[in-house]
């Protein structure tokens, strides 16, 4: 596993989701396996990118902003699921060589590395578009330039330290340790706002 395959798989879903541009489009998910899960990992992130816009129009209905909020929550929730499903999919390719005894933790998993990834290549396409446009003025097109040749160094950087991640893991220098998020406030037994409503 290398960051240029995750990169592949990310970047063909934000070409296949503005194809429509419609946040309510349909994922049809042509792979399987860890390129599948890559795959959706990007459709997801990239819907809720849009979800984002959309919701932060300050002359948006405040009932559709409370549903797309809401909608951006579970959202969040899938991303954090999938994250995990990843991290489950690392921890069968390691095996054995995940080796507790002898390497240095990670500050993060092989599959929360592979979220930046997935955000970065959000990013890198929709700075892009900015430098492309044709109705702003320069200073626009030259600030804009600027942020994106960062988040490209950004991208060959953050490439590189996922790629000396695996290696470590394989060669025993690192281990892999996956600590579930359990997030709260989607939890009816642990967000007090939800549980008090219902006693």
């Amino acid at each position: 596993m290398k960051a240029s395959t995750c990169w592949k798989f990310f970047e063909e879903a934000i070409r296949d989701y503005h194809v429509t541009d419609d946040v309510d489009a349909t994922l049809n998910n042509p792979y399987k396996g860890i390129e599948g899960l890559l795959y959706q990992k990007n459709w997801i992130d990239t819907v809720q990118w849009h979800l984002e816009d959309i919701v932060r129009d300050p002359e948006i209905d405040p009932k559709k902003g409370i549903e797309i909020k809401r909608r951006i929550d579970a959202s969040n929730q899938l991303r954090t699921d999938l994250v995990e499903k990843i991290d489950d999919w690392f921890l069968d390719f390691f095996g054995n060589k995940n080796d507790f005894s002898s390497g240095k933790l990670n500050t993060e998993s092989p599959a929360w590395v592979v979220d930046r990834l997935s955000i970065l290549a959000l990013k890198i396409y929709h700075m892009n578009e900015q430098v492309q446009r044709d109705d702003v003025d320069e200073k626009h097109n030259q600030t804009c330039t600027r942020k994106l040749n960062v988040l490209l160094e950004q991208k060959e950087d953050l490439s590189l330290a996922f790629d000396q991640l695996i290696e470590d893991i394989l060669s025993g220098k690192k281990y892999m340790k996956v600590y579930r998020q359990m997030k709260m406030y989607n939890d009816e037994q642990l967000n007090p706002v939800l549980y008090n409503k219902n006693s």
